[in-house]
């Protein structure tokens, strides 16, 4: 049996991605070195190093050229629409056409985004099942006008906007279940925590991480009086943070400032354990990641992100009491600390939100699909 994955190429497409095919070789293990299912991807070329972790996980990668819709008006913004639209999304679709022919996968599963195009329309041509998944509560233009073609659509949030209600199957958004597997002992071991202070995990984000950098470093010496910092920075931003750390903070204060550029699986899910609270932007993996962790939060939506989604998915999990959600417009450097020491103060309100998280987590969703998938492929669970 063939399964063909196909993505936008950002994390928030891979990690689920991963998950889902974790949990398909659980449903169905090798069996007299005969692997019953056989993973490929086909997709857009990223910065994530998209290729690197799914081969890892014994996928087997091919990339196609893509396009897509920039919506911001300038010419240069013009010029590359045009090239898009008439050059690369067209011998996207002509490539994935013909490696779908002669592959002939089972299934085509899609996680959306502009990577995504070329491989749902072709596969629709050769009359290919496909399945969708929308992480965020109100989809992409892509997800939006693939919708169309899928057999069912899975979705993160209730109220998900944008699809036909007969094909929404409710599922949450697909985490890696070794998120959920990390070591106190180990966080200490790895970053150098000292323990005396509580633990705030910091996270900005792939597009959103220098704003709130920025948040950190403009009152830093305050942030490490009261608490101890795990701070994910951006891999292009860590060198600058790290400098201007060394600069403002006393030697004495260095030892509770962690700044790190990127956590892989392994590192981060120790950084989860070990956090007590949880600053984040509002991506629907990082949501379902800390609700599935039941830590308290506080989501800073990215105020640029397509059809307003991370706002939309911060107030959707707000209104299950799971976090507080703060704008980046109504957000300085000392409301946000004041805002968390204040709840670090009055422990029922700190214990209600990670409650509330907990109650939202959705920690099944990537075996919920893999038993889909394998049920459709197969008539059974094997």
């Amino acid at each position: 049996m063939k399964i063909l994955f196909t993505g936008g190429g950002t994390g928030g497409h891979i990690f689920p991605i991963i998950a889902i095919i974790r949990e398909i070789k659980k449903i169905s293990p090798q069996k007299d070195n005969i692997k019953p299912f056989t993973f490929y991807y086909l997709g857009a070329n990223d910065k994530l190093r998209s290729a690197f972790l799914l081969k890892k996980e014994g996928v087997k990668v091919k990339i196609i050229l893509s396009g897509k819709i920039r919506r911001y008006l300038t010419p240069l913004a013009l010029f590359w629409n045009l090239i898009d639209i008439f050059f690369k999304i067209p011998l996207g679709i002509l490539q994935a056409f013909f490696y779908l022919f002669f592959l002939a996968p089972d299934v085509i599963f899609s996680k959306g985004g502009y990577g995504s195009l070329p491989v749902v329309l072709s596969g629709w041509l050769l009359q290919i099942p496909i399945f969708l998944h929308e992480s965020d509560i109100a989809p992409g233009l892509v997800n939006k006008f693939l919708g169309r073609f899928a057999v069912e659509i899975f979705v993160s949030f209730p109220n998900t906007e944008g699809f036909p209600s007969e094909k929404i199957f409710v599922v949450g958004n697909p985490i890696r279940q070794g998120i959920l597997e990390g070591s106190l002992e180990e966080a200490k071991k790895i970053f150098q925590l000292t323990g005396e202070k509580p633990l705030i995990l910091i996270m900005g984000g792939s597009q959103g991480a220098q704003r709130i950098n920025d948040l950190v470093l403009n009152i830093l010496p305050e942030w490490v009086e009261h608490f101890e910092l795990i701070h994910i920075t951006g891999p292009q931003n860590y060198e600058e943070v790290k400098k201007e750390a060394e600069v403002v903070l006393r030697p004495e204060l260095r030892k509770y400032y962690h700044p790190v550029g990127f956590l892989e699986e392994e590192l981060l899910k120790h950084a989860y354990c070990a956090s007590h609270f949880i600053v984040s932007r509002a991506g629907a993996g990082s949501i379902f990641e800390i609700a599935a962790l039941a830590k308290p939060s506080i989501l800073i939506p990215l105020p640029e992100a397509a059809q307003n989604h991370q706002l939309k998915n911060a107030y959707a999990f707000a209104q299950a009491g799971a976090t507080i959600v703060i704008e980046q417009a109504n957000l300085t450097p000392h409301f946000l600390l004041e805002r968390i020491r204040y709840l670090f103060a009055h422990p029922k309100e700190f214990q209600k939100i990670a409650q509330g998280a907990g109650k939202f987590a959705r920690p099944r969703a990537a075996k919920i699909i893999a038993e889909y998938l394998v049920t459709y492929l197969t008539g059974s669970l094997l």
